[in-house]
């Protein structure tokens, strides 16, 4: 450790200057160094340069950080808070994944639970076409040698199913290549599927073209009959809904209710342990039809055989019972296959009983007779002497054959089927033809002419029935014979049922009820009763219309039955071409009822345009319309009453 001395420094006393030696240097004195050489002079000290201050870029810096932290911040509350709800929602739809469960679709029945439409398994046959590259098979038409083993088993046309294979889009990676297609046919391409795989293993050469073909569970519209009752039933088209009949009619009854499931999915599979949620899908409601299969069958049977042999555009028969309005068939021809649309005439379909609009000819006659009746101007036995023409305004008409004068009473009028008789009869509506007129339209509208039938039937017609002020001076005398008025083939039918069923209108059925997935049966509403005319009237019309089947000069002596009471009426009216607008050919027709003492069925037939052997509704209409009254007849087990006829005279001597 070092002291320290308390004294001061010693100070140093200046002396006298040393004198200046010559020469200004000192000399160096002995055993001194030899004085240095001059060297070469030395290097400059290196430049100094002086940085600015740091300060403002540190400032700099810190403020973008700042920037970017406040960024940050504020976007972590967006997402955190602000947004939350909606990334929270977006994070779900993407982990969680939502299925549809379909409906299986409601069938249809006839009365007495015969399948008439029904729903099977299916598949929807589907491709990935990213796997029939030449990357992935080796060559390059996979396409084309896939669609070539395809087309024959999926009924699709090569090129069709090449293109599919082929899309543009060469990311695509699904197509669809045929819709609803039955376990066998799929059976049939795993099979195929399954043989080339094996061959490929073995044979260098093959290449399996099919691997890229699967299948998605699906369902199928069956139509176990055919083209049974194919008008009344319609067809689903390729989306699964109703495209026509029925089917579209009552869409949502049939339909059900879609479910739903709701899954969590990771790497495009469920994840198990995460839950799920769902909704289960309600089933369609069963609906049963009105319609007896077997009557349906015959009617279908005879409409169309009769069709072909008159090499006629078209026809329609309708079965009705007469008492409750239940439509027992309704078969039309030509028909289609409801199961195969794609390939059906597109003339043939729809349902052309309820969409057809035509002039009914004589079978309107019974109107008239109605209105006449029913005003007490006339009775059965009132005499008419009918001439062979009859001018009224600017025309002169004339019945359907020349003949001199009848003698006919008003039930002969009927029986014979005379356009002139019935002019005559009608003109007794009223003091004045306008009077006369505004009569007939009243009675015309009760029956239903003019109106819809209350089906609500897709596409249905209500015919064509002008008020009385627009009928022409041609229209107020050809009416009353059924010319200048149009109908469908269910509005004539329901005349006739209403005359069996006493007077009373009774609104057509198609629909006994529906049953639904708790199996519960629920009635259809019960249609709606309209009194037309008097028991009595109803009563006297059955037995004049007996006489035209009956009677040696009636017009409808082919329709007779053994055993039975038959009452009814023929028609040939002129017919309106669709194409023209015109008058062209014929519409024939029979109408009636059975047992006409106490009447069970209607049947109405209508052939259009018959162009081969007779065009007379008699001729070709009366012999369909005993063949499928007599069968519907021994199907609904209906004997015979055992009464006679009341046979009333049809002529009478001057």
């Amino acid at each position: 450790m070092t002291e320290v001395s308390d004294r001061e420094p010693r100070r140093r006393v200046p002396g006298p200057a040393r004198p200046v030696r010559p020469g200004g240097r000192r000399q160096p004195g002995p055993g001194a160094r030899p004085p240095r050489r001059p060297g070469p002079p030395r290097p400059a000290p290196p430049r100094v340069i002086k940085l600015g201050s740091p300060r403002p870029r540190l400032r700099m810096i810190g403020l973008a950080l700042t920037l970017v932290l406040v960024a940050f911040v504020v976007r972590l509350l967006q997402v955190q808070a602000v947004d939350a709800g909606t990334y929270t929602a977006k994070a779900e739809q993407n982990r969680y994944v939502v299925h549809t469960l379909p409906a299986e679709r409601g069938g249809i029945t006839d009365r007495n639970g015969v399948a008439l439409a029904t729903t099977v398994d299916a598949y929807d046959i589907t491709a990935d076409p990213t796997m029939f590259t030449r990357e992935r098979l080796g060559v390059g038409d996979g396409p084309e040698q896939a669609a070539a083993l395809l087309s024959p088993i999926l009924g699709e046309s090569q090129e069709a199913l090449a293109g599919k294979l082929r899309p543009k889009n060469r990311e695509l990676r699904y197509v669809r290549l045929a819709r609803a297609k039955t376990p066998q046919v799929w059976n049939q391409i795993k099979d195929l599927k399954s043989a080339l795989a094996e061959k490929a293993e073995t044979d260098g050469s093959t290449v399996n073209v099919l691997a890229g073909v699967f299948a998605d569970p699906s369902s199928k519209r069956v139509y176990p009959n055919g083209d049974l009752a194919a008008a009344i039933l319609g067809w689903v088209n390729a989306e699964g809904e109703g495209g026509g009949g029925l089917e579209r009619q009552l869409e949502k009854t049939l339909a059900g209710e879609d479910g739903k499931i709701r899954y969590a999915q990771s790497g495009g599979r469920q994840v198990p342990t995460a839950g799920s949620t769902e909704t289960p899908a309600v089933p369609g409601s069963d609906v049963e039809l009105t319609i007896d299969r077997d009557i349906q069958w015959a009617a279908q049977d005879a409409i169309t055989e009769q069709v072909e042999k008159s090499k006629a555009d078209g026809g329609y028969v309708i079965v009705q019972d007469t008492a409750t309005g239940e439509i027992l068939a309704m078969a039309n021809s030509p028909g289609f296959d409801p199961g195969d649309v794609a390939h059906a005439d597109p003339k043939a379909l729809g349902n052309a009983a309820l969409q057809d609009a035509f002039e009914p000819g004589s079978t309107a006659k019974v109107l008239s007779m109605a209105a006449v009746l029913e005003e007490n101007v006339a009775t059965p036995m009132t005499h008419l002497t009918v001439p062979n023409r009859l001018k009224r305004g600017d025309r002169l008409f004339k019945d359907d054959v020349d003949h001199p004068t009848w003698y006919l009473t008003l039930n002969g009028v009927l029986a014979k089927s005379s356009n002139i008789g019935t002019i005559m009869a009608t003109g007794e509506l009223g003091r004045t033809q306008k009077e006369a007129n505004q009569v007939l339209y009243s009675y015309l509208r009760k029956f239903g002419l003019g109106g819809y039938s209350g089906l609500g039937f897709p596409g249905e017609t209500k015919g064509i029935l002008a008020p009385p002020d627009q009928w022409s001076t041609s229209q107020q005398y050809t009416i009353p014979f059924g010319q200048g008025v149009s109908v469908n083939a269910l509005q004539a039918a329901s005349v006739y049922s209403t005359i069996a069923n006493g007077g009373v209108r009774v609104e057509p059925t198609l629909v006994r009820g529906t049953k639904g997935a708790d199996g519960r049966f629920t009635p259809a509403p019960e249609p709606k009763k309209t009194r037309v005319i008097s028991e009595k009237t109803a009563k006297t019309l059955s037995e004049m219309l007996e006489s035209v089947v009956d009677d040696e000069e009636g017009t409808g002596t082919k329709a007779r039955i053994p055993g039975y009471r038959v009452a009814g009426k023929t028609g040939t009216a002129n017919r309106v071409d669709p194409a023209t607008g015109k008058y062209h050919g014929y519409t024939s027709s029979f109408a009636g009822f059975a047992p006409a003492d106490k009447p069970r069925v209607t049947v109405y037939c209508a052939i259009q345009n018959a162009t081969a052997g007779s065009y007379f509704g008699g001729q070709i209409c009366g012999p369909i319309h005993k063949q499928v009254m007599e069968f519907a007849l021994k199907t609904l087990q209906v004997p015979p009453t055992g009464a006679k006829a009341a046979n009333l005279p049809v002529t009478f001597k001057p």
